[in-house]
């Protein structure tokens, strides 16, 4: 199974076994069970949040929009960079979304509790944006120019929307950005001995030696 797969498995049963217990659009509900909320992390001390809120969603629309996203962008980014670092990024950048999340609400003043797997899957995105560039603006179906847009859209809608997260976007696509500069590696490009006759040795244009085998 892949990482991706999983990812997305584990989420929906998060999702569906807070919804069992309560209502996952409920701010309170959400906030005691691992969300994040300032005042806990800073008088509590409860830095775990920034991890189990990745794993938290508003709603079976919030669920279903991450999860869609997650399994279009994460295959690719995981074939490209293998599971092991894939899941560390995808980890990492969620991290580093609820934590710019949290110190811009810390910042303002501006308490609210917040979740979603949103940071994690704008890692992937920022991720994907660094194999795009390194592959001269096209890897697999991706461009360069595709990119571009859909993180201004992404980033249009959560500013002209209400309720989201923007500055955990934000967070997230800059660590994977970062992490994928880290993390990837460029294959050197393989040569198809399928195509190659094993059997024949060119030594200059005119001049080759045929090997047979013998009984």
């Amino acid at each position: 199974m892949s990482i991706t797969a999983l990812l997305i498995i584990v989420n929906v049963i998060i999702f569906f076994f807070l919804e069992i217990l309560g209502d996952t659009e409920n701010a309170v509900f959400m906030m005691e069970y691992g969300a994040i909320f300032p005042p806990y992390i800073i008088e509590r001390g409860e830095y775990w949040r920034l991890m189990t809120a990745t794993f938290m969603h508003f709603g079976l629309s919030h669920l279903l929009n991450n999860m869609v996203l997650l399994g279009s962008a994460g295959q690719i980014l995981e074939r490209a960079m293998g599971k092991s670092k894939f899941l560390l990024l995808y980890l990492i950048s969620g991290i580093g979304g609820s934590a710019l999340s949290f110190g811009q609400m810390v910042y303002s003043h501006d308490y609210k509790v917040a979740a979603g797997a949103s940071g994690a899957i704008f890692g992937i995105i920022g991720a994907l944006a660094w194999i795009v560039i390194i592959h001269k603006g096209k890897y697999e179906t991706l461009t360069g120019k595709g990119l571009l847009i859909m993180i201004a859209l992404c980033l249009y809608y959560g500013i002209t929307a209400g309720n989201v997260d923007n500055w955990g976007h934000i967070g997230g696509l800059i660590m994977g950005f970062l992490l994928s500069i880290i993390f990837y590696r460029r294959n050197a490009k393989k040569i198809d001995f399928a195509e190659q006759n094993l059997y024949t040795y060119t030594y200059d244009e005119n001049i080759t030696c045929e090997v047979e085998d013998e009984d």
